[in-house]
């Protein structure tokens, strides 16, 4: 009898160590979550195609935040990727990385039918995203070596 209280515990305890990097994974949710904007110049409904928050304080402060809150968890802490999802140090600088930038965070991604990515377009303000772009430019490439 013992054994078998032994053995039950053993297997929850297994149980739970296994379920423990989908619950980590599932912390945030898979859905964007919004972005406070506060502060930041209002850039209306059109959306833009260039950043016009590069190098301001604040949008890279907020976007810090929102990518933490966002994208951290497919693209790595600090947007350092594991090799799944893109590697966003990576992106071109200037107007050609905003434009893919921008596209793909408000639209997505997917293939054969999978969501290898949700639009943000629509829970994430514009104000969000460019904020996020400011904050992707402040880091240095990554070192390939």
């Amino acid at each position: 009898m013992n054994l078998v209280r032994k053995f039950g515990a053993a297997t929850i305890l297994l149980a739970g160590v296994l379920a423990a990097p989908q619950a980590l994974l599932a912390a945030g949710g898979e859905a964007p979550q919004p972005i406070d904007t506060t502060g930041l110049k209002p850039l209306g409904n059109t959306w833009l195609k260039e950043n016009p928050y590069r190098g301001n304080p604040l949008a890279i402060k907020i976007g810090h935040t929102g990518y933490d809150e966002n994208c951290a968890r497919c693209h790595g802490i600090g947007a350092v990727s594991g090799g799944i999802s893109p590697d966003l140090r990576k992106l071109d600088p200037g107007k050609d990385g905003d434009e893919w930038f921008i596209h793909r965070a408000r639209l997505g991604s997917a293939k054969d039918g999978r969501i290898l990515m949700p639009k943000f377009e629509g829970v994430v303000s514009q104000e969000g995203l460019w904020a996020i772009r400011s904050w992707l430019d402040t880091l240095p490439p990554p070192d390939d070596n």
